[in-house]
Protein backbone atom coordinates (compact mmCIF):
# COMPACT_ATOMS: atom_id res chain seq x y z
CA UNK A 1 0.00 0.00 0.00
CA UNK A 2 1.05 3.61 -0.72
CA UNK A 3 2.47 5.30 2.03
CA UNK A 4 0.04 8.19 1.11
CA UNK A 5 -3.40 5.60 0.97
CA UNK A 6 -1.86 4.97 4.73
CA UNK A 7 -2.41 8.37 5.63
CA UNK A 8 -5.78 8.67 3.83
CA UNK A 9 -7.17 5.94 6.10
CA UNK A 10 -5.18 7.38 9.28
CA UNK A 11 -6.73 10.39 8.93
CA UNK A 12 -10.60 9.46 7.59
CA UNK A 13 -10.42 7.37 10.42
CA UNK A 14 -9.17 9.53 13.09
CA UNK A 15 -11.85 12.69 11.92
CA UNK A 16 -14.73 10.19 11.82
CA UNK A 17 -13.70 8.73 15.48
CA UNK A 18 -12.94 12.11 16.84
CA UNK A 19 -16.72 13.57 15.43
CA UNK A 20 -18.59 10.79 17.11
CA UNK A 21 -16.25 10.71 20.60
CA UNK A 22 -16.91 14.52 21.02
CA UNK A 23 -21.06 13.75 20.11
CA UNK A 24 -21.51 10.38 21.62
CA UNK A 25 -19.12 10.92 24.53
CA UNK A 26 -21.81 10.61 27.03
CA UNK A 27 -23.98 7.58 25.36
CA UNK A 28 -21.40 5.10 24.34
CA UNK A 29 -19.27 3.83 27.32
CA UNK A 30 -16.73 1.68 24.95
CA UNK A 31 -14.64 3.70 22.83
CA UNK A 32 -14.35 0.23 20.67
CA UNK A 33 -18.14 0.61 19.25
CA UNK A 34 -17.05 4.05 17.76
CA UNK A 35 -14.05 2.95 16.54
CA UNK A 36 -16.14 0.22 14.71
CA UNK A 37 -18.53 3.00 13.29
CA UNK A 38 -15.97 5.17 12.30
CA UNK A 39 -14.47 1.61 9.95
CA UNK A 40 -17.15 0.47 8.58
CA UNK A 41 -17.65 4.16 7.01
CA UNK A 42 -14.40 3.58 5.87
CA UNK A 43 -14.30 0.30 5.01
CA UNK A 44 -17.62 1.23 2.80
CA UNK A 45 -15.95 4.30 1.45
CA UNK A 46 -18.87 6.27 2.42
CA UNK A 47 -18.34 9.98 3.79
CA UNK A 48 -19.73 10.49 6.62
CA UNK A 49 -22.31 12.91 7.82
CA UNK A 50 -23.12 13.30 11.64
CA UNK A 51 -26.47 14.55 11.13
CA UNK A 52 -27.78 11.89 8.67
CA UNK A 53 -25.65 9.25 11.49
CA UNK A 54 -28.02 11.15 14.40
CA UNK A 55 -31.17 11.06 12.01
CA UNK A 56 -30.47 7.57 11.80
CA UNK A 57 -29.64 6.17 15.46
CA UNK A 58 -32.66 8.89 16.58
CA UNK A 59 -34.82 6.88 14.32
CA UNK A 60 -34.11 3.37 15.36
CA UNK A 61 -34.45 4.56 19.45
CA UNK A 62 -37.85 5.74 18.69
CA UNK A 63 -39.26 2.50 16.67
CA UNK A 64 -38.24 -0.35 19.09
CA UNK A 65 -39.22 -1.74 22.38
CA UNK A 66 -38.35 -0.29 26.05
CA UNK A 67 -36.36 -3.62 26.24
CA UNK A 68 -34.77 -3.78 22.89
CA UNK A 69 -31.38 -3.95 23.10
CA UNK A 70 -31.30 -1.81 20.00
CA UNK A 71 -32.37 1.22 22.93
CA UNK A 72 -28.28 0.65 23.70
CA UNK A 73 -25.23 1.68 21.93
CA UNK A 74 -25.63 -1.02 19.35
CA UNK A 75 -28.15 1.38 18.00
CA UNK A 76 -25.38 3.42 17.04
CA UNK A 77 -23.73 0.72 14.85
CA UNK A 78 -26.59 -0.76 13.24
CA UNK A 79 -27.06 2.79 12.33
CA UNK A 80 -24.00 3.14 10.72
CA UNK A 81 -24.47 -0.62 8.98
CA UNK A 82 -28.02 1.09 7.75
CA UNK A 83 -26.58 4.01 6.83
CA UNK A 84 -23.73 3.00 4.64
CA UNK A 85 -25.95 0.46 2.53
CA UNK A 86 -28.76 1.68 2.11
CA UNK A 87 -30.31 5.06 0.44
CA UNK A 88 -33.31 4.99 2.33
CA UNK A 89 -32.37 3.57 6.00
CA UNK A 90 -35.14 4.43 8.07
CA UNK A 91 -37.44 2.77 5.93
CA UNK A 92 -35.11 -0.08 5.14
CA UNK A 93 -35.01 -0.36 9.15
CA UNK A 94 -38.72 -1.88 9.42
CA UNK A 95 -37.68 -4.86 6.86
CA UNK A 96 -34.64 -5.70 9.20
CA UNK A 97 -37.32 -5.50 12.10
CA UNK A 98 -39.53 -7.72 10.27
CA UNK A 99 -36.67 -10.09 9.48
CA UNK A 100 -35.87 -9.98 13.16
CA UNK A 101 -39.11 -11.19 14.10
CA UNK A 102 -39.18 -13.64 11.36
CA UNK A 103 -36.00 -15.33 12.69
CA UNK A 104 -37.21 -15.69 16.48
CA UNK A 105 -40.38 -17.26 15.15
CA UNK A 106 -38.04 -19.43 12.97
CA UNK A 107 -36.10 -20.75 16.57
CA UNK A 108 -33.42 -18.19 16.93
CA UNK A 109 -33.30 -16.60 20.68
CA UNK A 110 -34.13 -12.83 21.01
CA UNK A 111 -31.13 -10.51 21.51
CA UNK A 112 -28.11 -8.83 19.95
CA UNK A 113 -26.86 -11.85 17.67
CA UNK A 114 -30.71 -12.12 16.47
CA UNK A 115 -30.35 -8.32 15.63
CA UNK A 116 -26.57 -8.58 13.93
CA UNK A 117 -28.11 -11.97 12.14
CA UNK A 118 -30.96 -10.24 10.70
CA UNK A 119 -28.57 -7.62 8.77
CA UNK A 120 -26.86 -10.15 7.44
CA UNK A 121 -30.05 -11.63 6.12
CA UNK A 122 -30.66 -7.85 4.87
CA UNK A 123 -27.51 -7.94 2.65
CA UNK A 124 -28.87 -11.37 0.98
CA UNK A 125 -30.38 -10.58 -2.32
CA UNK A 126 -32.07 -14.26 -2.46
CA UNK A 127 -33.08 -13.79 2.04
CA UNK A 128 -35.47 -11.14 0.31
CA UNK A 129 -37.52 -13.08 -2.17
CA UNK A 130 -37.28 -16.05 0.24
CA UNK A 131 -36.31 -15.14 3.85
CA UNK A 132 -38.36 -18.30 5.33
CA UNK A 133 -36.17 -20.98 3.35
CA UNK A 134 -32.65 -19.65 4.37
CA UNK A 135 -33.87 -18.97 8.06
CA UNK A 136 -35.01 -22.45 8.25
CA UNK A 137 -31.64 -23.54 6.41
CA UNK A 138 -29.70 -21.39 8.71
CA UNK A 139 -31.44 -23.06 11.82
CA UNK A 140 -30.73 -26.25 10.62
CA UNK A 141 -26.76 -25.26 10.06
CA UNK A 142 -26.84 -23.59 13.66
CA UNK A 143 -28.22 -27.09 15.11
CA UNK A 144 -25.33 -28.66 13.63
CA UNK A 145 -22.76 -26.83 14.50
CA UNK A 146 -24.59 -27.47 17.90
CA UNK A 147 -24.09 -31.24 17.54
CA UNK A 148 -20.38 -30.99 16.38
CA UNK A 149 -19.40 -28.54 19.21
CA UNK A 150 -22.14 -28.22 22.03
CA UNK A 151 -20.42 -25.86 24.47
CA UNK A 152 -18.53 -24.05 21.98
CA UNK A 153 -21.48 -23.02 19.65
CA UNK A 154 -23.46 -20.32 20.99
CA UNK A 155 -26.14 -17.20 19.80
CA UNK A 156 -22.90 -15.18 19.08
CA UNK A 157 -23.09 -18.35 16.12
CA UNK A 158 -26.10 -17.20 14.75
CA UNK A 159 -24.66 -14.30 11.52
CA UNK A 160 -21.93 -17.09 10.97
CA UNK A 161 -25.03 -19.83 10.63
CA UNK A 162 -26.52 -17.29 7.98
CA UNK A 163 -24.04 -17.66 5.48
CA UNK A 164 -23.17 -20.73 5.44
CA UNK A 165 -26.55 -21.35 5.16
CA UNK A 166 -26.48 -19.75 1.90
CA UNK A 167 -24.03 -22.43 0.41
CA UNK A 168 -25.50 -24.68 -1.94
CA UNK A 169 -24.32 -28.18 -0.42
CA UNK A 170 -25.87 -30.71 2.10
CA UNK A 171 -25.29 -29.60 5.81
CA UNK A 172 -23.31 -32.91 6.53
CA UNK A 173 -20.63 -32.37 3.39
CA UNK A 174 -20.34 -28.66 5.05
CA UNK A 175 -19.71 -30.04 8.65
CA UNK A 176 -17.48 -32.43 7.33
CA UNK A 177 -14.94 -29.15 5.92
CA UNK A 178 -15.52 -27.08 8.82
CA UNK A 179 -14.31 -29.97 10.93
CA UNK A 180 -11.55 -30.75 9.07
CA UNK A 181 -10.57 -27.08 9.25
CA UNK A 182 -10.89 -27.79 13.00
CA UNK A 183 -8.81 -30.69 13.48
CA UNK A 184 -6.03 -29.66 11.01
CA UNK A 185 -5.59 -26.00 12.31
CA UNK A 186 -5.48 -27.52 16.09
CA UNK A 187 -2.64 -30.17 14.53
CA UNK A 188 -0.61 -26.95 13.45
CA UNK A 189 -0.61 -25.58 16.84
CA UNK A 190 -3.79 -23.13 16.75
CA UNK A 191 -5.78 -23.48 20.23
CA UNK A 192 -9.04 -25.03 19.85
CA UNK A 193 -11.80 -22.93 21.38
CA UNK A 194 -14.77 -20.30 19.18
CA UNK A 195 -11.89 -18.44 17.91
CA UNK A 196 -10.68 -21.47 16.13
CA UNK A 197 -13.97 -22.37 15.16
CA UNK A 198 -15.02 -19.28 13.44
CA UNK A 199 -11.71 -19.61 11.72
CA UNK A 200 -12.78 -22.80 10.68
CA UNK A 201 -16.64 -21.30 9.33
CA UNK A 202 -14.78 -18.51 7.86
CA UNK A 203 -12.21 -21.16 5.40
CA UNK A 204 -14.91 -23.46 4.64
CA UNK A 205 -17.14 -20.42 2.61
CA UNK A 206 -14.43 -20.52 0.05
CA UNK A 207 -15.19 -24.22 -1.18
CA UNK A 208 -13.31 -23.57 -4.87
CA UNK A 209 -9.92 -23.91 -2.84
CA UNK A 210 -8.37 -27.25 -1.63
CA UNK A 211 -8.89 -27.10 2.42
CA UNK A 212 -4.98 -27.93 2.76
CA UNK A 213 -4.02 -25.11 0.76
CA UNK A 214 -6.06 -22.75 2.56
CA UNK A 215 -4.54 -24.56 5.63
CA UNK A 216 -1.05 -24.03 4.74
CA UNK A 217 -1.89 -20.64 3.63
CA UNK A 218 -3.07 -19.56 7.27
CA UNK A 219 -0.54 -21.46 9.03
CA UNK A 220 2.11 -19.70 7.00
CA UNK A 221 0.56 -16.03 7.86
CA UNK A 222 0.67 -16.74 11.34
CA UNK A 223 4.51 -17.57 10.93
CA UNK A 224 4.91 -14.46 8.93
CA UNK A 225 2.89 -12.36 11.73
CA UNK A 226 5.27 -13.89 14.47
CA UNK A 227 8.76 -12.80 12.69
CA UNK A 228 7.38 -9.35 12.36
CA UNK A 229 7.17 -9.41 16.02
CA UNK A 230 3.72 -9.82 16.68
CA UNK A 231 2.09 -12.72 18.77
CA UNK A 232 -0.89 -13.97 17.64
CA UNK A 233 -3.80 -13.98 19.98
CA UNK A 234 -6.90 -16.62 19.12
CA UNK A 235 -8.69 -13.71 19.06
CA UNK A 236 -6.88 -12.86 15.46
CA UNK A 237 -7.80 -16.06 14.30
CA UNK A 238 -11.05 -15.07 12.17
CA UNK A 239 -8.67 -11.84 10.33
CA UNK A 240 -5.77 -14.44 9.27
CA UNK A 241 -8.78 -16.30 7.71
CA UNK A 242 -9.64 -13.31 5.90
CA UNK A 243 -6.23 -12.85 4.70
CA UNK A 244 -5.65 -16.89 3.93
CA UNK A 245 -8.78 -16.54 1.32
CA UNK A 246 -7.25 -13.46 -0.71
CA UNK A 247 -6.00 -14.68 -4.16
CA UNK A 248 -2.82 -12.74 -4.69
CA UNK A 249 0.72 -13.51 -4.95
CA UNK A 250 2.31 -10.51 -3.03
CA UNK A 251 3.90 -11.43 0.20
CA UNK A 252 3.62 -7.19 1.27
CA UNK A 253 0.06 -8.09 3.03
CA UNK A 254 1.99 -8.82 6.34
CA UNK A 255 3.93 -5.73 6.01
CA UNK A 256 1.06 -3.44 5.51
CA UNK A 257 -0.65 -4.49 8.36
CA UNK A 258 1.66 -4.36 10.96
CA UNK A 259 2.95 -0.39 9.31
CA UNK A 260 -1.05 0.58 9.70
CA UNK A 261 -1.29 -1.42 13.46
CA UNK A 262 1.80 0.06 14.31
CA UNK A 263 0.24 3.97 13.30
CA UNK A 264 -2.84 3.05 15.03
CA UNK A 265 -0.90 2.71 18.20
CA UNK A 266 1.17 5.39 18.12
CA UNK A 267 -2.76 7.52 18.05
CA UNK A 268 -3.39 8.84 21.27
CA UNK A 269 -7.01 7.87 20.34
CA UNK A 270 -6.42 4.21 19.98
CA UNK A 271 -3.51 3.51 21.88
CA UNK A 272 -4.96 1.31 24.34
CA UNK A 273 -6.80 -0.39 22.42
CA UNK A 274 -4.26 -2.89 20.17
CA UNK A 275 -6.61 -5.71 19.75
CA UNK A 276 -8.88 -3.82 17.87
CA UNK A 277 -6.21 -1.85 15.71
CA UNK A 278 -4.82 -5.20 14.55
CA UNK A 279 -7.98 -6.15 13.85
CA UNK A 280 -9.07 -3.08 12.27
CA UNK A 281 -5.76 -3.24 10.05
CA UNK A 282 -6.42 -6.36 8.87
CA UNK A 283 -9.81 -5.69 7.53
CA UNK A 284 -8.75 -2.00 6.02
CA UNK A 285 -5.57 -3.72 4.12
CA UNK A 286 -8.38 -6.81 2.97
CA UNK A 287 -10.63 -3.94 1.60
CA UNK A 288 -7.75 -2.03 -0.38
CA UNK A 289 -6.86 -5.55 -1.92
CA UNK A 290 -10.42 -5.63 -2.55
CA UNK A 291 -10.45 -2.97 -4.38
CA UNK A 292 -7.95 -3.80 -6.48
CA UNK A 293 -9.86 -5.72 -9.16
CA UNK A 294 -6.17 -7.56 -10.66
CA UNK A 295 -5.76 -9.20 -7.02
CA UNK A 296 -8.83 -11.03 -7.12
CA UNK A 297 -12.03 -12.67 -8.73
CA UNK A 298 -15.64 -11.66 -8.30
CA UNK A 299 -16.68 -14.67 -6.50
CA UNK A 300 -14.25 -14.58 -3.72
CA UNK A 301 -14.39 -10.70 -2.91
CA UNK A 302 -18.44 -11.22 -2.21
CA UNK A 303 -17.55 -13.78 0.18
CA UNK A 304 -14.95 -12.06 1.98
CA UNK A 305 -17.37 -8.75 2.41
CA UNK A 306 -19.82 -11.49 3.85
CA UNK A 307 -17.22 -12.53 6.26
CA UNK A 308 -16.48 -8.98 7.37
CA UNK A 309 -19.17 -8.06 7.99
CA UNK A 310 -19.90 -11.21 9.87
CA UNK A 311 -16.58 -10.85 11.67
CA UNK A 312 -17.88 -7.06 12.58
CA UNK A 313 -21.08 -8.40 13.87
CA UNK A 314 -19.45 -10.62 16.51
CA UNK A 315 -17.55 -7.56 17.66
CA UNK A 316 -20.52 -5.48 17.91
CA UNK A 317 -22.55 -7.91 19.30
CA UNK A 318 -19.61 -9.06 21.63
CA UNK A 319 -19.66 -5.55 22.72
CA UNK A 320 -22.89 -5.10 22.79
CA UNK A 321 -23.39 -8.69 25.28
CA UNK A 322 -21.28 -7.03 27.49
CA UNK A 323 -22.23 -3.80 27.76
CA UNK A 324 -25.61 -5.64 28.73
CA UNK A 325 -24.11 -8.09 31.51
CA UNK A 326 -22.45 -4.51 33.09
CA UNK A 327 -25.60 -3.13 33.63
CA UNK A 328 -27.09 -5.89 34.95
CA UNK A 329 -24.73 -6.50 37.00
CA UNK A 330 -25.04 -2.96 38.48
CA UNK A 331 -28.82 -3.00 38.42
CA UNK A 332 -28.32 -6.32 40.90
CA UNK A 333 -25.57 -4.95 43.13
Amino acid sequence: MMERGLDQIVNDYTEIYSQLKKKLKWSVSDARSLMLVSSLYIMKGKPFEMERFQNVSEYIKKNVGLFSTLKSSQRFTTAAMLDIRCSNPNDKFHEYLDLYGQLVKGGFRRGPFTYIASLSLLNNDTSTENPEYLIERAMAVYKAMKKEHFFLTGDSDYPLAILLAQLEEPIEELMERIAYFYQELNKNSLRKGNDLQFLSHILSLQKEVEPDFLIERTTSLLDEFKQAGRRIKTVYYPVIGLLALLETSSNNEVKDIMDLYHRLNSEKLFKRHKDMNFILSVNFIVKDKLDDASLISTGIQTTIESIIQAQQAAMIAAMAGGAAAASANSGSS
